[in-house]
């Protein structure tokens, strides 16, 4: 019976300390990131990726880095081996976390930000894709201000593209603006971005 209680022990420490290991690599890559080392931060995430093969939070954050230093990128060999390591990465999150509002949100960025490349080529396949993107997420988490914005933002962008007027989508930002005060999640590194463009699109909102 000691040995069973000592072994039950050593799990619990060997837990802790793996718990410790994720935390502190974690809050390092973010640091990362802050400091535009984004190079360095997506390749410490997917260290972390590897090491915890059951979360799906750092191949979020690899897939989102990949593809935010995407948008205005010029060079199509260097945008399409970015944004395909994305897709790597949100599909193996996906398959982790099924029917996760912030990965399709993610995934909705990533079509995005081939549509900001080439319209033409892209533009109308994609579009659609996202329409059905950001339609799932909103039922699937209507009060996630994240989700909220994002389609708000996109409707935003369709209404302009087509000559129509945006102002009617400033109420879902304000919704938007108003739930990030209060949203949280239980789930350590959970997706917190989203309110600094919220007040930024506000301020522009109906220009």
């Amino acid at each position: 019976m000691k040995k069973l209680i000592l072994s039950i022990v050593l799990l619990g420490v060997t837990f802790v300390k793996a718990q410790d290991r994720y935390s502190s690599g974690m809050e390092k890559a973010f640091e990362l990131w802050q400091t535009q080392k984004v190079v360095e931060a997506s390749n410490l995430f997917e260290r972390i990726a590897t090491a915890e093969p059951d979360k799906w939070l750092p191949y979020y954050y690899v897939s989102q880095i990949n593809t935010v230093i995407s948008f205005g990128e010029k060079d199509e060999d260097k945008l399409s081996k970015q944004l395909e390591r994305a897709k790597e990465f949100l599909n193996v999150a996906k398959a982790i976390s099924p029917d996760n509002p912030e990965l399709l949100i993610q995934e909705a960025l990533i079509n995005t930000a081939w549509i900001a490349f080439d319209g033409a080529t892209y533009g109308m396949t994609l579009s659609q894709i996202n329409t059905q993107l950001y339609k799932k997420a909103m039922e699937l988490a209507p009060n996630n201000p994240r989700v909220i914005l994002s389609k708000a933002e996109w409707d935003m962008g369709s209404a302009r593209y087509f000559g129509k007027d945006t102002t009617p989508y400033c109420k879902d930002v304000e919704r938007a603006l108003e739930l990030f005060a209060t949203f949280k999640s239980e789930t350590p590194f959970y997706p917190s971005w989203g309110k600094e463009r919220a007040k930024q699109v506000l301020a522009n909102c109906g220009k």
